[in-house]
């Protein structure tokens, strides 16, 4: 259930010692929530929303969204995890639990009445130090080779839930990716969040998912007479209503005999027949759009041999645009023949369970696509989801920095072993902290081995003497427990989830170490002007403390 960590509202001011110690507390209470979510042993957490729902994930990001936090260190801990998922998709978990442990390293020394700046400036050169390190063991990767690719995904999802059918799962993620990729002004984008899109269709078996090329709406035509299968559609994608324009308050009509009322519905069905006749001067067989179409519009279009689809939504047109080729008009005025698209091969309306399903499939190139994923429950669907975001994310990063650091703890093992060396060489009292620095590194491995069941302090202590020998590609087996060579294995991630993940755990941690004052701005507890009402009076002084 999600756990709630309270920060006391009408608390005395926090200052100096006891607001860092406050703030370092609240940082290891949000990190150990998540701490068993790491690695391929990890433990699902099943969480209440407020509105009666359940989720069940082992994503941290997902985690952190649903636990209710009082403590400003504490959401600001949670921040990290929204930052680090909308910056590069993955490591979300590990971020929480570094930044927790950096910040548990700094406890001591900061009793130790080392002042909190010369931490700070101890993290920050271990920061651009541990950069360096992970550059160093990084290897460079061919984004066109398929099979390198496809043992990078499966990293990511190795630890999830839909591990068991990785080889899927990374195929849909990857070819999402690669159909959504365009280049623009000589540089690659790939907008996963807008351009391909997730449907999820309870029923079925979860083998059945796949990537459309093309787009997939939930909607059916508008009129029973409609086609519903057309090969190689001109399609015309519309932003304005086919429905007859009602004046504004301000507009008067008079109505003095039985011919106006006629005279009325006439001038109606001419503005509508007006727009309908634009159209069919194209010659479309499919016309989307976002907003309605009337009875007579209908009754036009099916007399033309026009498949009409109403109320489609902004961002489902906009996929659409991009598949079939077509431009998105506002104005029926302003239709021209450059703005219908051409590049589907074929539409068709299917019934899948109880609800019917427009597909425009077999586009030439389209640069948007619809993964529609089929699983038994909404709750496993939900879950598929997330973690084939976090696929698709991982896919993302490579197309843009096609460079992979070692998984499974090697990366931290390397970065700890390495800045252990460099402190030797520092003098003054920034050697302690950059020392702490480098300890709160072996967090990763170590939990990794704590999820597995293994024996800590045995496994980590020969994964450190075999990085102290070069060997940097040693890491841990999350489901033995046991170390590898990740060569071998076969894990790997991508470097820039690496260097995000080391610099917002190291950056934020300097940020809430820097904290030295907790000023609650909240009037809790405290008497009105003019003294306590009636009501306070009669609970006593002692009920008007608020609630926790």
């Amino acid at each position: 259930m999600s756990q709630v960590i309270v920060m006391n509202t009408n608390m005395e001011r926090e200052t100096g010692r006891k607001a860092q110690v406050s703030n370092i507390t609240a940082a290891k209470t949000v990190a150990d929530i998540i701490r068993t979510c790491l690695g391929p042993r990890s433990m699902l957490k099943m969480l209440l929303d407020p509105m009666g729902g359940v989720v069940l994930t082992n994503d941290g990001n997902a985690i952190l969204r649903e636990v209710e936090v009082a403590h400003p260190a504490a959401k600001s801990m949670i921040e990290l995890a929204r930052t680090q998922d909308e910056e590069v998709g993955d490591g979300t978990t590990s971020v929480i639990i570094l930044a927790g442990e950096v910040l548990a390293q700094a406890l001591p020394y900061l009793e130790r009445n080392i002042h909190p700046i010369v931490i700070i400036a101890a993290f920050k050169l271990a920061l651009e130090d541990a950069i360096e390190i992970v550059d160093k063991i990084s290897i460079p990767v061919n984004v066109n080779d398929p099979k390198e690719m496809l043992d990078l995904v499966k990293t990511s999802i190795g630890t999830k839930f839909v591990s068991r059918w990785s080889d899927m799962m990374c195929k849909l993620a990857l070819d999402a990716v690669r159909c959504v990729a365009v280049e623009v002004d000589g540089r690659r984008e790939v907008d996963i969040k807008r351009y391909a899109r997730v449907e999820k269709i309870p029923g079925g078996e979860i083998e059945d998912s796949r990537v459309l090329d093309g787009v997939m709406v939930n909607k059916d035509v508008t009129h029973p007479k409609m086609r519903r299968r057309i090969e190689n559609p001109r399609v015309i994608l519309l932003d304005c209503p086919l429905e007859y324009k009602k004046g504004e308050s301000q507009t008067n009509i008079e109505v003095t005999k039985e011919s106006d009322w006629s005279r009325i519905l006439q001038i109606e069905e001419e503005q509508i027949k007006g727009m309908c006749d634009k159209i069919i001067e194209l010659k479309p067989d499919l016309v989307f759009t976002e907003k309605g179409v009337s009875d007579l519009a209908q009754h036009y279009f099916v007399k033309a041999g026009i498949t009409a689809i109403r109320r489609v939504r902004k961002t489902d047109n906009n996929r659409i645009a991009r598949a079939v080729g077509a431009t998105i008009v506002n104005r029926v005025d302003d239709l021209k023949e450059s703005d219908v698209g051409t590049d589907c091969g074929l539409f068709s309306v299917e019934k899948i369970g109880d609800e019917y399903f427009t597909f425009l499939t077999g586009c030439k190139n389209p640069k948007a696509c619809t993964i529609v994923l089929r699983g038994p429950s909404k709750d496993i669907l939900n879950e598929i989801e997330r973690n084939l975001m976090d696929a698709m994310s991982v896919a993302r990063n490579v197309y843009f920095n096609p460079r992979l650091s070692p998984g499974g703890g090697a990366t931290e093992m390397a970065i700890s072993v390495g800045l252990m060396e460099k402190s030797k060489t520092l003098e003054g009292s920034i050697q302690w902290p950059y020392k702490a620095a480098a300890e709160a590194m072996e967090v990763i491995p170590r939990t990794l081995i704590q999820n597995c069941g293994g024996n800590a302090i045995k496994i980590l202590t020969s994964l450190r003497a075999k990085h102290a020998t070069g060997h940097h590609s040693w890491g841990v087996d999350g489901h033995a427990g046991k170390i590898v060579d990740m060569h071998e294995y076969g894990i790997w991630e991508p470097n820039a989830v690496k260097v995000q993940t080391i610099k917002t755990a190291i950056e934020s941690s300097c940020m809430l170490l820097r904290v030295d004052d907790i000023v609650s701005g909240l009037s809790g507890g405290r008497p009105q002007q003019g003294g306590p009402s009636p009501e306070q009076q009669e609970m006593g002084e002692g009920d008007m403390q608020p609630e926790q």
